[in-house]
């Protein structure tokens, strides 16, 4: 167990991004998203999600409220300093970013989604994973876990080998070895919410997702893009897996999110322009 916290922030304008990682993730994997969106003058925050980076144990006891309410807290930290804020999300993270948008429609501006995962549809989830959907309560669940993904998601294997290494670093997040079954349960506890309300979502929004997602099926993009109320825009990445936001095609993930948010702040820019050179700080 570790008591370190790895939730950063960027300071910057007057336009807040709140960006927060995937179910067994940390904000590092957010980073290369984050300090391209710190160069264009945004502020940008990412929150340690509770439970998270720091094993098993701590992952196994939190809830998705929790995971909700550390996502909650950064976008009020947020609002507090900027005049526009908008929520993105990878995975889980998504989830938890459209839920801040439905409950929290005036301080929610705009949503960047990737990887956006309700169903667990892609190749590298276990067999087993369709008999666990019958799963009812926690005690059974926290019998089952669900092996560390060995691509880690991620496509390219040279990412791959240096996530590997960056992982044994002093003071790197503490990553599970397993994805506990409560934790996956309460994931689709939480799947199961905010698909009820994604009807009721109003934001503009951008979905960026990969073709061969080794997680998360196309399915779960078409069904956002058929169902968010709001202007939908579609990005389908054709050589990444799930962590969109680390792997061969980030580049490509980091310019599409600056469009959208340049689009969708144009009245902003000016301030954006003449912001001053962002510091990273470790989030309060």
């Amino acid at each position: 167990m570790s008591d370190k916290d790895h939730s950063y922030i960027f300071e910057g304008g007057p336009v807040g991004i709140l960006l927060i990682h995937g179910l067994c993730g940390s904000p590092t994997e957010l980073r290369y998203v984050a300090n391209g969106l710190a160069r264009k003058g945004y502020t940008v925050l990412c929150p340690q999600l509770a439970g998270h980076c720091a094993g098993d144990a701590d992952l196994r006891d939190s809830t998705w409220n929790d995971w909700y309410h550390s996502a909650e807290q950064g976008l009020k930290d947020l609002s507090k300093r900027c005049e526009t804020v908008i929520v993105g999300g990878l995975s889980t993270g998504a989830l938890l970013a459209m839920l801040l948008a439905h409950e929290h429609q005036a301080q929610v501006q705009g949503l960047t989604l990737f990887s956006p995962t309700f169903w667990l549809t892609g190749r590298q989830v276990p067999w087993y994973a369709k008999f666990f959907n019958l799963v009812p309560h926690k005690a059974l669940a926290n019998l089952i876990n669900f092996p560390a993904p060995h691509r880690f998601g991620i496509k390219d294997a040279r990412i791959r080998d240096f996530i590997r290494k960056a992982l044994k670093a002093p003071g790197a997040p503490e990553m599970p070895i397993k994805t506990p079954g409560a934790a996956v349960l309460e994931r689709r506890w939480l799947a199961k919410k905010v698909a009820g309300i994604v009807r009721h979502i109003k934001q503009p929004t951008l979905i960026v997702h990969p073709r061969e997602d080794d997680y998360a099926g196309m399915d779960n993009a078409f069904f956002l893009q058929k169902t968010l109320l709001g202007h939908v825009d579609m990005v389908v990445l054709e050589d990444s897996y799930h962590i969109v936001t680390i792997d061969r095609q980030r580049d490509i993930v980091l310019q599409r999110t600056q469009q959208f948010l340049a689009r969708l702040t144009s009245n902003l820019q000016p301030e954006i322009k003449s912001a001053p050179q962002p510091t990273l700080q470790a989030a309060a």
